[in-house]
């Protein structure tokens, strides 16, 4: 297990890279120097001897020595060449005939050759050469190549050169040497690469350490951090990849700080919120208990606080579990197709008698057909929190306006009424949790202060938006804007 998460190492990897190029380069440059050597030493030792057979083949030609191959000095030349380069040298005339064989094997013999007949047909454009390293020999022809002097036929009566090939030097050459040499180069290079790729090691690990250096530095930041030895924003090398995991890390631990900061708020409004309509029992019925022939009158308005302050604490602890399973990422909608239109109009038929108590009209505009994959329980709420809350902040009199719209992607649902309004400090606070413009009139009305906090969260569970614009004094507009398709 161990072995296999070693293999997702970072700096294993670097290491690894590092090295392997280092290695590889070794052995690159290695064969490359080698293979050059090689190459040269051949094409020396090929140029060394064709210029050789070139002089013995004016010697071959002065002798007359195709015609009579008995020249003594001839033959201790091409014996001494042969034993010089220890290979082979065979004298071929026109003909095709070996007249001389440093072997002494093949003399009088007809050779099928075709380098021999290109050389023969060509002449000095002809010579060839070839190496051969699986053998460790380099084959190379030389024509014998005659001057004849001819007349040219007219009346000056001037003579013209002209080169004939008589015949052939095939000669062969021993590379023993070349492969000697190669094999102490090889050795030597051996030694200096195992130097070299030792060092490349030690550079390959400290490489490693120092390209990672940052991202320990970066760790050990975090790790205090997590361990709680601070909570400030960490500060890590100065390298643009480090820079943005910092970045993202500080925008990180300062949403959890917030998120902190909000969790400790909401169990202290919670608190509060749970606390008081408990206390006004306690107060009540102590008051009760304190006194003695209490009639029946006071124990019925005193009940009656008792039941009202019960039933508030009850819609506290409701809108609370309501907030708690829309928070819950495992919380489905339950989608339907609805039609938006036919929604609204329940819901406003619900509304209209808590409206006409406070002679508010209650409007709706439906301005085309809205047919929408929602959840239709959950929208409902959105809409019945919005029209409830410019009812009961509104002003007698007054009115509560839904219109209804569409485009191509999306519905909007646009709530606006003509109450108290939202002061301008406030609107960035008011969708959260327990958070209330007016504390004294919310109490009088019996809010929650958890409304808008639900109404946020069901649209964003349809990933919609909800915008808030309003003026003091003159009324509020909610837009609430979701996709006519739920992407799943």
């Amino acid at each position: 297990m161990r072995l296999s998460r070693l293999f997702y190492s970072l700096r294993l990897r670097i290491f690894l890279i590092v090295a392997l190029i280092g290695v590889m380069s070794c052995l690159a440059v290695h064969f490359a120097i080698l293979e050059s050597y090689e190459n040269r030493a051949v094409s020396v030792r090929t140029s060394e001897v064709q210029t050789q057979m070139m002089i013995i083949a004016n010697h071959l030609i002065n002798y007359n020595y195709l015609m009579d191959p008995s020249s003594e000095v001839v033959n201790a030349e091409l014996d001494m060449l042969a034993n010089l380069y220890d290979g082979r040298v065979i004298v071929i005339d026109s003909g095709l005939r070996i007249r001389r064989d440093t072997y002494g094997i093949s003399q009088g013999r007809t050779i099928i050759s075709e380098e021999v007949v290109r050389c023969l047909k060509n002449g000095v454009s002809g010579a060839t050469s070839k190496y051969d390293r699986q053998n460790g020999y380099i084959e190379m022809t030389t024509p014998i190549v005659a001057t004849q002097q001819l007349m040219t036929g007219d009346i000056t009566g001037r003579k013209q050169t002209q080169e004939v090939t008589r015949g052939v030097l095939l000669t062969s050459v021993s590379t023993d040497y070349i492969r000697t040499t190669l094999n102490v180069l090889s050795r030597s290079a051996l030694t200096i690469e195992i130097i070299l790729i030792l060092f490349i090691l030690v550079f390959a690990y400290w490489m490693s350490l120092a390209l990672l250096r940052p991202f320990t530095q970066l760790t050990r930041a975090i790790e205090e951090v997590k361990a709680g030895f601070t909570s400030e924003p960490i500060v890590g090398p100065g390298y643009v990849e480090t820079e943005r995991i910092v970045h993202a890390f500080n925008q990180l631990l300062q949403r959890m700080k917030v998120l902190d900061d909000s969790r400790q708020e909401f169990v202290a409004n919670v608190s509060h919120e749970l606390k008081t309509p408990i206390t006004s029992v306690k107060v009540l019925a102590d008051s009760l208990l304190t006194q003695e022939e209490v009639p029946a009158e006071v124990y019925r308005d005193f009940m009656e606080d008792i039941a009202a302050e019960v039933d508030r604490e009850d819609k506290i602890i409701t809108d609370l579990l309501s907030l708690v399973r829309m928070d819950k990422r495992a919380t489905e909608l339950n989608i339907t197709t609805v039609d938006v239109g036919a929604m609204t109009e329940i819901v406003l038929k619900r509304l209209r008698p808590i409206a006409r108590k406070h002679d508010i009209s209650l409007t709706l505009e439906t301005r085309r057909t809205i047919m929408a994959d929602i959840d239709e329980v959950k929208m409902s709420m959105v809409l019945t929190n919005l029209v409830e809350n410019g009812i009961k902040y509104n002003h007698d009199g007054g009115f509560v306006q839904v219109v209804l719209d569409a485009d191509h992607q999306y519905f909007t649902i646009e709530v606006s009424d003509s109450g108290i309004g939202i002061p301008e400090e406030s609107l960035g606070h008011i969708f959260e949790r327990f958070y209330r413009v007016d504390k004294s009139h919310s109490r009088e009305i019996g809010g929650t202060g958890l409304g808008l906090a639900i109404t946020r969260s069901a649209v964003l569970m349809h990933r919609g938006t909800i915008d808030v614009s309003s003026v003091p004094g003159e009324g509020t507009t909610f837009t609430v804007r979701i996709p006519l398709t739920h992407a799943v």
